[in-house]
């Protein structure tokens, strides 16, 4: 029977890369929120993490004790007060709406998941930030309102020149007819 025996030197290099790990994934996340998942039963978990991969947003459950110094060691310690309890954290790289707008919605739907914080672009928000975030439009949406205003005021020009010709055509017409019967 051989047994292994792994040194507390393994142990350290094993976590020190899962803190690196953490630690690179709150750089690089646009956005992140950190959950209170207590009270999940197996089903819903699925759901959830079900509805943030079909979104792009990537929902671990991690060790708040490396995620703290994770946290200390990219500058973002205002972080640690909301790593107490079970914590899993909702990492988006490309839409900082998504994972505040589906935890906020399952959170509501549940009851029993909360929200505890997050991050947004590398500043520190609390759950009061992430609910107004969630109620913010999809970036689809968003970019559409931005096109609209944009497009408001050539719209504007042209009905206005449409609206001069018009007017010019008419009166070009009513000279028209009135010459004609001037001449009959």
């Amino acid at each position: 029977m051989e047994v292994n025996i792994i040194s507390s030197q393994t142990v350290l290099e094993n976590k020190q890369k899962i803190v690196d790990e953490i630690g690179n994934k709150l750089q690089r996340a646009t956005a992140a929120v950190l959950t209170d998942y207590r009270g999940l039963n197996v089903a819903e978990a699925t759901r959830l993490r079900k509805e943030l991969r079909e979104a792009g947003v990537e929902y671990r459950v991690l060790k708040n004790t490396l995620t703290k110094l994770a946290a200390e060691k990219v500058g973002l310690g205002s972080l640690n007060p909301y790593l107490a309890g079970p914590t899993a954290i909702a990492f988006s790289y490309d839409d900082p709406v998504a994972p505040a707008r589906i935890l906020a919605k399952f959170s509501k739907d549940s009851k029993k998941l909360v929200l505890k914080s997050g991050l947004l672009e590398g500043v520190v928000i609390d759950g009061a930030a992430i609910a107004a975030l969630a109620a913010l439009p999809s970036r689809e949406i968003l970019l559409a309102q931005v096109l609209a205003g944009f497009q408001s005021p050539v719209v504007g020009f042209v009905n206005v020149m449409q609206g001069n010709l018009s007017n010019f055509a008419r009166v070009v017409n009513a000279i028209k007819e009135q010459k004609e019967k001037a001449a009959n």
